[in-house]
């Protein structure tokens, strides 16, 4: 919608979407939490286990460009709205589901469910401490993120060859690819990421530090940046510690670092 898209939402009657009971907040009795995710969309509402329905849903799909779904497995299908069924009629439709283990599990999937089989709930909270999950619902966003641009790539191909699609985006695929240079730490070097607080596995000084009225986020992602920090401090003779003398022996003696660090900033 955001895009130019004209969008429109089937919700089933009477409760609708269920984000819409999602709070407190609510603004005129409609959660903060549904308008967040919901603006530019229209909506009607489907009893799609009504055939009548069914066949008013399949005729918006065969106008459509995409279909949007997150069922689980095999719900189209019994809606007599699976791809399959479709794109038969409507080549041209790009047809995007979005799951949480992909169209061959029939496992549903809420966001905290894929934060924590992702594993990456390990990586945040306090060092010593239990694991936390994100605040934001990342699963969700990276997952319609992902599909976002599967579809602008099915619309691209759809322009040169005519055909539309099926697009699958499972959100324990999405969020594991946020794992990134942690995956690869771990897949390349065997290297255990493991919980670091507010640090950086790889960078340093590269962390929020206190000060008298509040907290400094030090971003110092290269050793020239490192020369002009010490410069600024007036703590010249850090460069001359072999310690410091580049990030990974900063990284290396990240504590020792920390110990000079801490009372300037304070």
């Amino acid at each position: 919608a955001d895009l130019g898209a004209d969008v429109v939402k089937i919700e089933e009657p009477n409760v609708g979407d269920d984000t819409r009971s999602f709070g407190p907040p609510f603004m005129d009795d409609v959660s903060t939490y549904f308008l967040s995710i919901n603006r530019g969309k229209r909506s009607i509402t489907l009893d799609m286990k009504c055939p009548k329905n069914q066949r008013i849903a399949q005729k918006l799909a065969l106008q459509a460009d995409v279909l949007v779904e997150n069922f689980r497995s095999d719900v189209m299908d019994k809606f007599n709205m699976g791809a399959d069924t479709l794109l038969k009629k409507n080549p041209r439709l790009i047809y995007a589901s979005l799951t949480g283990f992909g169209k061959s599990s029939m496992k549903p999937g809420y966001d905290l469910l894929i934060q924590g089989l992702s594993g990456i709930t390990s990586l945040n909270g306090p060092v010593e401490g239990d694991n936390y999950k994100y605040p934001a619902s990342i699963a969700d966003l990276i997952a319609g993120m992902n599909l976002t641009q599967a579809i602008l790539a099915a619309l691209y191909r759809r322009e040169q060859t005519g055909k539309g699609g099926i697009i699958d985006v499972p959100m324990i695929d999405s969020i594991q690819s946020l794992l990134t240079y942690h995956a690869s730490a771990y897949l390349n070097a065997g290297f255990q990421p493991k919980r670091m607080g507010n640090g950086h596995p790889s960078i340093h000084p590269f962390r929020p530090y206190l000060t008298k009225n509040g907290q400094l986020n030090l971003c110092v992602g290269n050793d020239r940046i490192f020369r002009k920090l010490c410069h600024i401090l007036k703590k010249s003779d850090l460069l001359q510690d072999h310690r410091f003398s580049n990030n990974p022996n900063r990284v290396q003696h990240r504590e020792e670092l920390n110990r000079l660090l801490e009372p300037i900033f304070l």
